[in-house]
């Protein structure tokens, strides 16, 4: 008889998960029990989407390597060793949720690390059409710039697969978040911010003097600290290359369109005219320019008295202990002494916009038409549309140690609100050089 009732309850027991089965059930406890089954698990909700077009850059890779970001992100990823860098502002520390927008292509399958703030997460790729891949959650310990490295772990074809975008969701991206979102000048966002200070001189001011420190480090490739500005030129250093930095003064053609023209140059110096952003007559001298060391600049202007100005600059060479002549340039339809005098910091090359760079600006004066020196002592800090709008947010300047300072590139998190003045402490020693000897 026992037999016989246990050999009916393991019928009876068989029929259930027979139809459960049947009825699309699940053999858990909860189901058993009657409770509604578990589906599956509610798909993230993002409430943010960072193109890697305006935000990303090649951190990391091999001479050989074939990867490019262009406006639609990561193309041509093909290196494990590659790594991609994404970068995104966050207003508050909190919990931030990730995700990875990709497809791949010319492989069926592959993983990839994506490493946020320094924690790793693989991902499986897999299927031709762009998706959401969930990669992970993190917490964020305060406000500022989050970094997200890409790199390939393995593939089963050609490539790890393109990658568009990643999403951001949790406390953290709740509110206030800073990126490139302008797909229209993503160029300019990755190149970074350009920041300016804005000199307070007197009028009828024929020279003006500047001093110029990049501190060690802080020569990136693609950078340019500008020295000199004025209405109609700039003057500075650049640097061109791992091996080739630049002495570099330009100016304007006029605005009615006529041509700036070369009067004279100094020794080694290059002459040719430039185009891109406006037109004019550049000049530059290939010169290896040391960070660390203190350059003094003097730019000069004066109205020839049939409608043109004359711009002519100098450096001073601490490696040599002597004033180098560049170049006097010419400006027709011009009528003016020096306006406008600024100093600005900015990168130039867009794969070069993730590093950072900064200049150090001391001793400004100005010398008028009576040979009067004015020591300078007041500027406002600016920027260019890419700070204005928010597109990128590691911009610094102001006043340090007695000097006015510009920062920008690096992704660094404490920023320094546009349009403020800054006053320096006054020397009260006018320039130690002879403007009329000057070579």
């Amino acid at each position: 008889m026992r037999l016989r009732q246990r050999m009916g309850i393991h019928m009876i027991i068989v029929s259930l998960f027979s139809l459960l089965t049947a009825c699309g059930g699940q053999t858990t406890a909860s189901s058993l029990s009657g409770n509604s089954p578990a589906g599956p698990p509610a798909a993230t909700v993002y409430n943010a989407t960072v193109n890697l077009g305006g935000n990303a850059f090649i951190t990391s890779a091999s001479s050989s390597a074939s990867e490019m970001i262009n406006d639609s992100g990561l193309a041509n990823w093909t290196n494990a060793s590659t790594v991609t860098s994404v970068y995104f502002r966050l207003a508050q520390a909190g919990q931030l949720k990730f995700g990875l927008v990709a497809r791949l292509a010319g492989s069926t399958m592959s993983t990839v690390k994506v490493t946020i703030n320094g924690t790793p997460f693989n991902v499986n790729l897999s299927g031709a059409s762009s998706k959401t891949y969930d990669v992970g959650t993190v917490n964020i310990a305060a406000a500022g710039y989050v970094k997200v490295d890409l790199q390939g772990v393995s593939k089963n074809g050609d490539y790890f697969g393109d990658v568009s975008a990643i999403k951001i969701a949790g406390t953290a991206a709740s509110t206030g978040m800073n990126y490139a979102n302008d797909a229209a000048n993503y160029y300019w966002s990755r190149r970074g911010p350009s920041v300016h200070v804005n000199y307070v001189t007197p009028t009828n001011t024929e020279y003006f003097y500047n001093e110029l420190t990049v501190p060690a480090g802080q020569d990136s490739i693609g950078s340019y600290f500008m020295a000199n500005g004025f209405g109609g030129g700039y003057f500075g250093m650049q640097v061109k290359s791992t091996t080739e930095r630049w002495m570099l003064f330009s100016v304007w053609d006029a605005d009615n369109g006529a041509k700036t023209t070369l009067i004279r140059k100094g020794p080694n110096v290059v002459d040719n005219t430039f185009g891109g952003e406006g037109t004019g007559g550049q000049a530059y001298l290939v010169y290896n320019w040391l960070a660390g060391n203190t350059y003094k600049f003097i730019t000069k202007a004066t109205p020839d008295g049939a409608g043109s100005t004359l711009f002519s600059a100098w450096f001073y060479a601490p490696e040599t202990a002597a004033w180098r002549f560049m170049a006097s340039w010419k400006r027709p339809s011009t009528s003016t002494y020096l306006t406008g005098s600024h100093s600005f910091l900015e990168n130039f090359i867009d794969t070069k916009g993730y590093l950072g760079r900064k200049i150090l600006l001391g001793n400004q004066w100005a010398r008028n038409t009576s040979g009067v020196w004015s020591e300078v002592t007041q500027m406002k800090f600016t920027g260019d549309a890419t700070a204005i709008n928010k597109q990128r947010m590691d911009f610094a300047g102001g006043l340090e140690n007695g000097k006015f300072y510009m920062r920008n590139g690096g992704f660094f998190a404490d920023y320094v609100t546009l349009g403020q003045s800054f006053t320096r402490p006054a020397l009260g020693t006018a320039p130690n050089v002879d403007v009329v000897t000057l070579p």
